[in-house]
């Protein structure tokens, strides 16, 4: 009886199988192209970056003084954050690199671009930084992005947000 029991799954198992490799799709030989779905729009990232600038100003604790020297601060980092969404659209529509050497190129001049966006924003911060309480100035840093390093100065730890819409 344990016989025919174990006969009569050996043989319920060869139909499944069989079945299986019957209703089972053809594996394509070349990949599809896969769609890109834009999860975020510019409405959204509009928004955040809203949200990140009034969160920074609360996080230093501006007083009427210091007020005054904030939107400097506050148009370049929108210019910057423009900057980035620009260049990850021209990204988007740019053809596909054809070696190394146009990959390594693309890097530079993204990452020369970005060292010039840095350089807009540390203009428009070096007055209101100045105008700071120590206790101000140590909230900035890691609100942007950055980590404390060797000697406790802050270090990039991988992207400011500034450039978020570039990656």
């Amino acid at each position: 009886m344990l016989k025919n029991a174990l006969s009569a799954a050996a043989i319920a198992l060869a139909m499944l199988g069989s079945a299986k490799a019957q209703t089972a799709q053809p594996v394509p030989q070349q990949p599809e192209q896969i769609k890109i779905i834009e999860l975020v729009t510019a409405e959204d990232a509009a928004a955040v970056l809203d949200a990140r600038l009034a969160a920074l100003k609360a996080v230093i604790g501006l007083n009427s003084d210091q007020e005054k020297l904030w939107a400097p601060v506050e148009t370049a980092i929108r210019q910057v954050a423009r900057h980035s969404a620009e260049r990850r659209e021209q990204r988007t529509k740019a053809p596909q690199p054809q070696s190394f050497v146009d990959i390594l190129e693309r890097t530079a001049d993204a990452e020369a671009a970005r060292a010039a966006d840095v350089k807009i924003v540390t203009a428009a911060l070096k007055p209101l930084v100045a105008s700071l309480s120590e206790v101000q100035q140590r909230r900035i840093p890691a609100f942007l992005g950055l980590r404390e390093g060797r000697y406790g100065m802050p270090q990039p730890i991988a992207e400011l947000w500034l450039f978020e819409e570039e990656q």
